[in-house]
């Protein structure tokens, strides 16, 4: 019998009054809350030892969680097999891909792990079809744990019921509890499943063993200037002229528009079935999974003929790493690299060679007027070295045309056409709501609740955008996104009123009774050195806000962004340390910059201390000073004083590589990222200083990334901006609290640091 496996919150079939069957005459969380549920895989090890993937029903209402073998819609009176709350010390954890086997067929799947983050004992994997309904899941568990969070802010006798209800286990014995659903005012289903498990399986089979390999729209600034050189069945490929240097090869990129979701174009991409990519890939179609690493990184052995690109050449045979990542927004990016594996060496009758370095990144659009049709933008960029670019620069087309970047950027129109040949395909979708008859009840502070617009992500400057990817869909956009485009452009004519706007806000942070201090920078000494100019290296700066896009005062109206001010808080020092572990609380160090005189006699410090998970560790520690103590009444007052819950809700960075490998500028990309909802953070307030510990190893994807921009760290130039994230009409405009650009950092000048 087929494994199934999808993730449905929700089920089509209920009717709108089924709601009632929820309710309890006991007391449960109030109305107007969600209700989540759907088939997942949950993963473990028996009293044996042995891993078991079963599949499970799971269900979310409130913040409690119920688990079933079987869906209790259609077995009415079936009893969870486990149940528990979700508590505000909840952390979710995306592993990426792992290939399991399930009822003796095998398949690849998207783990979640759960932990406590005061007690990781306590801790449990499910696993989902694709990655989309990984996310799904992990909005579900985040809604979950911000009715936990506002229930804990309600005072003593919600902490006291808190306290006594037993927490969700995913990994020990099934508690017996108590059943907990009432009020519940929304259904949401989570993919289209059951699916067989064999739907994502791949060519790595049951032999394969450990090897070894070696590889080497948004908020900042970034130097591109592309122009349309050619268009390939309704596809345009794009050149960066720009950067177009004499001997150092060229970057181009296809750009389409697909009518699927960006999760299905995304498994298309990954997947590696022969009978799949033989319809849309005319050069990676023989591809065979030789080994995965992390569930965002996995080495795959390619063969094709070059018959058909020319009859002159003999067989090849390459390899070639994929690294993935999903952003906050949903926006995926693959990054492929050139590869080496000592299970794959070169191949009797084969050329070896390596494939151009590329990447993909696919996002989701609205849908078009009248439509319900899903649609993603789909960006390919490749790398042409210089040994190849003179049939680009010479316009030879017969020639480049019958190159391996040619096929290469022609994949994005194979898979246009495939998606749309297989209608199935195109409308995939990831989540549904079905609206219940019971009325709306207790809705929670705003403080804690998701946002009703989509964030579109430009928080840094993109330069030359007229012809950058937010173009690219321009002529399929309605005129609803037309005129938010319009928008946009708006605050480019009035940037300076809306700069002293933001200024000016940003002044109302910090105690207009307090006089202002003068703060001599001269007084601290980090261990890393301030650059005096652009042409030091191994130093750093601080830059103004200019470089980053902030939401403008009328963001809650059409979402537009404006240009950042300078910083609130002032750079005083930075600290670059090596460490055998990750330090915790360094404010209280006595080699941190605060326990110093001068440190102690300043009104207040942000202490921003980075986490670089690595061999060894380091830490990255910022010291932002301000002239006053931050005004009581301020957005700024609430974050310092408030709760971490409200910190981990509000704290943004702002990354972007302004200059770098064009392959690492993608990984990064230049999206805010909400810190805590993105990694662990840590704060401590005492005195006259809050430090926040960013822990980045928390997260898998964090790791993944900072491993590759360590690989290029000597040769590249980082620029980050902190800020709070305005949520309220009265909070905007927002303003940066401090930025920082570190200059081709060289890790051996960290110093090291006991603990």
């Amino acid at each position: 019998m087929d494994a199934v496996f999808s993730n449905n919150v929700g089920s089509e079939q209920r009717s709108e009054g089924d709601g009632s069957e929820h309710s309890s005459s006991r007391s449960g969380v109030g109305g107007g809350m969600f209700e989540y549920f759907g088939w997942v895989y949950h993963l473990g090890l028996n009293k044996l030892g042995h891993e078991y993937c079963h599949l499970r029903f799971l269900f979310i209402r409130g913040k409690y969680v119920e688990m079933y073998k079987r869906d209790p819609h259609e077995n009415p009176g079936i009893r969870p097999i486990r149940r528990g709350a979700v508590g505000p010390t909840l952390m979710v954890e995306e592993l990426g891909r792992r290939k399991v086997q399930h009822g003796g067929k095998g398949g690849d799947i998207y783990v979640l792990r759960f932990y406590n983050r005061l007690d990781e004992t306590k801790k449990g994997e499910i696993a989902c079809a694709t990655a989309g309904e990984a996310q799904k899941w992990m909005e579900a568990f985040d809604q979950a744990k911000q009715q936990a969070e506002y229930e804990l802010a309600r005072g003593a006798s919600a902490r006291k019921k808190l306290n006594m209800e037993e927490e969700i286990d995913l990994e020990g014995h099934r508690p017996r509890v108590r059943h907990y659903a009432h009020g519940l005012k929304r259904l949401i289903k989570i993919g289209q499943g059951p699916e067989t498990l064999l739907r994502q399986s791949s060519s790595l089979g049951p032999n394969s063993s450990e090897g070894y390999f070696q590889t080497d729209f948004g908020d900042a600034v970034e130097a591109y200037e592309w122009k349309c050189v050619r268009t390939v069945n309704g596809v345009r490929i794009f050149q960066d002229v720009a950067n177009t240097e004499s001997g150092k090869g060229v970057i181009v990129k296809a750009v389409g528009v697909i009518e699927a979701t960006a999760d299905t174009a995304f498994e298309v991409i990954l997947n590696t079935a022969r009978h799949q990519r033989y319809e849309w890939d005319t050069l990676t179609g023989d591809l065979e999974l030789i080994d995965s690493y992390d569930g965002y990184f996995d080495v795959v052995y390619g063969t094709f003929d070059p018959m058909y690109l020319s009859r002159w050449h003999s067989k090849k045979d390459f390899l070639f790493s994929r690294q993935w990542f999903r952003g906050q927004d949903g926006t995926y990016t693959i990054l492929q690299f050139p590869a080496i594996h000592k299970k794959k060496p070169k191949r009797s009758g084969y050329h070896r060679t390596k494939i151009n370095p590329s990447s993909w990144e696919i996002r989701n659009l609205n849908a078009s007027m009248g439509s319900n049709t899903p649609r993603c933008l789909v960006t390919q960029m490749v790398e042409i070295p210089s040994k190849g670019c003179w049939r680009w620069k010479k316009n030879h087309f017969s020639n480049f045309e019958k190159s391996v970047p040619y096929a290469l950027l022609c994949q994005v129109a194979g898979l246009k056409d495939y998606i749309g040949a297989n209608p199935a395909l195109k409308f995939k979708s990831a989540a549904s709501v079905i609206k219940s008859k019971v009325p709306d009840g207790h809705v929670s502070n705003a403080e804690y609740e998701a946002e009703a617009v989509q964030d579109e992500f430009y928080d840094a400057i993109s330069a030359g955008s007229s012809s950058s990817d937010e173009e690219s869909e321009s002529d399929e956009l309605d005129q609803k996104d037309a005129k938010v485009k319009l928008k946009n452009v708006a605050w480019a004519i009035s940037s300076l009123a809306l700069k002293r706007a933001s200024i000016a806000n940003a002044n109302k942070e910090l105690d207009p009774k307090a006089a202002p201090i003068t703060i001599d920078t001269k007084q601290f000494h980090g261990s890393f050195c301030k650059g005096k100019d652009e042409a030091d290296t191994n130093c750093w700066t601080s830059p103004s806000g200019v470089g980053f896009m902030i939401r403008g005062k009328t963001y809650l109206e059409d979402n537009s962004k404006v240009k950042g001010g300078d910083p609130l808080l002032k750079l005083i020092a930075v600290d670059w340390f090596k460490v055998d572990k990750s330090i915790d609380r360094f404010a209280l160090h006595p080699r941190c910059l605060i326990q110093s005189e001068a440190g102690k006699k300043l009104p207040f410090v942000l202490i921003f201390n980075l986490q670089v998970p690595a061999k060894p560790n380091y830490s990255l520690v910022l010291y932002y000073a301000a002239d006053r103590p931050p005004n009581p009444n301020s957005l700024f007052a609430k974050f310092v004083d408030g709760s971490d819950m409200f910190r981990d809700a509000r704290l943004k960075l702002i990354p972007s590589i302004a200059e770098g490998y064009w392959m690492v500028k993608r990984a990064v990309g230049t999206k805010a990222c909400l810190l805590g909802k993105a990694v662990s953070c840590k704060y401590l307030r005492q005195d006259n200083f809050l430090e926040i510990d960013v822990d980045i190893g928390s997260s898998s994807v964090a790791r993944s990334i900072i491993g590759l921009v360590l690989g290029y760290v000597t040769n590249i130039v980082v620029d980050l901006a902190i800020l709070i994230e305005a949520k309220e009409e009265e909070e905007l405009p927002e303003y940066i609290l401090g930025t920082v650009r570190l200059n081709r950092v060289k890790l051996e000048s960290a110093v090291h640091l006991e603990v």
